[in-house]
């Protein structure tokens, strides 16, 4: 008998996520040393981290689990944001964090909210979870459509999900669109996922809206992309639930290492943040200069570009071809569209260049 007749039936052939790949296979597409791969698919920091934090990862007790109630990583991370421990919880990466939002309030037949175009892991929890993914479009901007937001919402509704800065499109979430979703009862997710490139939040409204939770990342400011350690903002209540229900040691020994070392040392990581932000404005304003290309303004550590109908995959295999690395999607809304991640000055110039020789 086949195995394939217990699983449970939505997960047998359930659509999945589009990650992206490693330098080492990009390099064997391309044909070039992994050296030579310019890899901005993945907004990733270009730099690599700290000493300090290299130390305290080696120095981790590897031979005992981690604190089940991350007493000290809620801690640093309450200092830094300035929010209570009380109303913070860790995992590994903001992925996991997404997840457990589902677990804890996601049945079978449920569905959730998204703001289409935007970050493909609300859908794919969902569906996962079993439930499914209402689309509210955004409008012309890629700003949120409130009206269609509303008009969305059926009984079996119970997250509306809000990135910001939008990934991909790099536009920011005001105050008065959370407030008009949060005004519907429903859980509001917002992703501030690259909070540190743009130093807007929502995070401040949580004291005042129990149904509010705002996701942030250590992998985009801080590098620790390869680490997985995300965070979520939210009521002490939902922080609660949210640690009844998470692996006891879901954050790691040398997660919670990089992630301590990684908040003592902000000042210094912000100031590379000041350079990624200062590389975004030049590398937007030499796309500007290319004709052909229209790069939409951002708010987080990438540009999503613009091309004529039917150019953009041409482009995009190019680039390939050239070991240039950047991210295509699969909404209907991106077909022209592709994300380039801000990476270093000269990965920059590698990508203008390339990019003159084949749009």
């Amino acid at each position: 008998m086949s195995v394939g007749r217990l699983i449970r039936e939505h997960l047998v052939s359930v659509e999945t996520y589009d990650p992206v790949d490693p330098p080492e296979l990009l390099a064997e597409r391309a044909g070039i040393p992994p050296e030579r791969v310019v890899k901005l698919n993945g907004n990733e920091n270009p730099r690599h981290p700290s000493q300090a934090v290299i130390e305290a990862v080696a120095s981790a007790p590897f031979n005992i689990y981690p604190d089940p109630l991350q007493r000290r990583a809620r801690a640093a991370l309450a200092e830094y944001t300035g929010v209570g421990e009380e109303s913070i919880v860790a995992g590994a990466g903001a992925d996991e964090m997404i997840d457990l939002l589902f677990r804890l309030f996601i049945s079978p037949g449920d569905n959730i909210l998204d703001c289409e175009p935007t970050f493909a892991m609300y859908g794919f929890c969902a569906r996962v979870a079993g439930g499914t993914v209402r689309m509210a479009q955004r409008d012309e901007l890629f700003d949120i459509d409130c009206d269609a937001v509303a008009d969305a919402i059926d009984e079996r509704t119970k997250i509306i999900f809000v990135s910001s800065p939008n990934n991909p499109t790099g536009n920011l979430a005001t105050r008065e669109q959370v407030e008009r979703l949060l005004a519907t009862g429903l859980i509001v997710v917002v992703d501030e996922a690259y909070y540190e490139f743009c130093d807007a939040t929502v995070a401040p409204m949580i004291a005042d809206h129990e149904n509010l939770v705002v996701l942030r990342s250590m992998s985009k400011w801080a590098g620790l992309a390869g680490l997985r350690v995300g965070y979520g903002m939210m009521s002490p209540r939902l922080v609660r639930h949210v640690i009844d229900i998470k692996s006891p040691y879901n954050l790691s020994v040398t997660s919670e290492a990089a992630l301590i070392a990684s908040l003592k040392e902000a000042p210094s990581l912000m100031e590379e943040v000041g350079r990624i932000v200062a590389e975004r404005a030049r590398m937007f304003d030499l796309l500007s200069g290319i004709e052909g290309v229209t790069p939409w303004p951002s708010a987080g550590n990438f540009i999503l570009c613009q091309f004529a109908p039917g150019r953009a995959g041409e482009v995009y295999d190019a680039l390939a071809a050239r070991g240039v690395f950047v991210r295509r999607f699969g909404s209907e809304r991106l077909c022209d569209h592709f994300r380039i991640s801000v990476g270093t000055p000269e990965q920059t110039d590698r990508l203008i260049e390339a990019l003159r020789e084949v749009v």
